[in-house]
């Protein structure tokens, strides 16, 4: 198993090479650091852009090639993926924002998909049922609800809480509170401000997951071997727990490891909305501001979570399916 992830791994690492050395191409061609200065009143002399563009290492007058290896010499031999054309370091920012999305993308994962595996098994336990018939139009009515509207409702409920109670239970804005200190104190302050965009996250995420347990599991029960089981004496729910579960478990698993880099980068809305300074909000900003070297930090981080997952996928399948451990 360790031979087989660690070739896998190499493979990853080559990957997440190409497609960010890629990417940093892509970026210079189609962004345009020097638009950012259009319009400005007073206008900002030519020498000045030129300067503040070449110490960046974004200036579309140098060439490309000469820009690509001065970047590529700076990530590998010092690990310092360049400056905005504003002057932050991309380093501080990646750094910071990668845990504010953490704490908010991984509990929110984690609840997505206990929910959603937990409602899959127990509506295809009970197909046809007045149960599976409401768990089913309830994900169908969350799947299509806009994380805008779901969102506003959320803030809506929250404030009304707040006001009723006279207190200030949730926190609508931001990640963290900045006058507080002591242990417990900065937990709860950080719980105050999560719950609101994990329930968001959880609402319009986990009907996917629902269903697509809930097929593969029925699928499952429609195996030879459940059947066999059925047919030794085994009630429904044991076959469920003792056979099919397992089963229908690695596809499921493998589609959670996938997606989560796409909510580290992809939770822009809910982000946005609840004031969380993350990688979501970070990669709009970065194409808004026309940021060369934060796009390519971004898509380098993408295709890091990538790899990641496809390493938890892998893992979860050997756990899970005893013939790939034989094998």
């Amino acid at each position: 198993m360790v031979r087989y992830l660690g070739r896998r791994l190499v493979g990853w690492l080559v990957m997440i090479f190409v497609a960010t050395n890629l990417t940093y191409f892509l970026a210079s061609f189609y962004l345009d650091p020097r638009s950012n200065y259009a319009g400005r009143r007073p206008p900002v002399p030519e020498e000045t852009i030129n300067a503040t563009l070449s110490a960046a290492n974004i200036n579309d007058q140098d060439p490309i090639l000469s820009r690509w290896w001065h970047w590529l010499e700076g990530v590998v031999a010092h690990w310092n993926w360049g400056t905005s054309p504003i002057g932050d370091s991309v380093n501080g920012q990646i750094g910071f924002r990668i845990w504010v999305s953490a704490e908010l993308v991984l509990g929110a994962t984690i609840l997505v998909t206990l929910l959603g595996v937990a409602l899959g098994v127990y509506t295809a336990a009970r197909q046809y049922s007045a149960a599976d018939r409401v768990a089913q139009g309830s994900s169908i009515i969350t799947l299509n609800i806009p994380v805008v509207v779901a969102a506003l409702v959320v803030v809506i409920l929250a404030i009304k809480v707040n006001q009723a109670t006279g207190s200030t239970i949730f926190y609508v804005v931001g990640s963290q509170s900045l006058d507080v200190h002591g242990f417990l104190p900065v937990l709860l302050d950080r719980l105050q401000h999560l719950i609101l965009p994990t329930i968001v996250l959880v609402l319009t995420g986990y009907a996917s997951v629902h269903f697509l347990q809930r097929t593969l599991l029925l699928d499952s029960l429609g195996t030879d071997y459940v059947r066999t089981a059925r047919a030794k004496g085994l009630t429904r729910q044991q076959a469920i727990r003792r056979h099919a579960l397992r089963t229908s478990l690695i596809p499921t698993a493998t589609n959670v490891a996938f997606s989560i880099p796409a909510l580290f980068t992809g939770a822009v809305l809910t982000e946005s909305i609840f004031g969380w300074q993350g990688m979501g909000q970070y990669f709009a900003t970065t194409l808004r501001t026309n940021d060369i070297n934060g796009v390519v930090a971004v898509a380098a981080f993408g295709a890091a979570m990538t790899a990641i997952g496809a390493m938890l996928a892998d893992i979860a399948v050997v756990v899970l399916d005893p013939r790939v451990r034989l094998g």
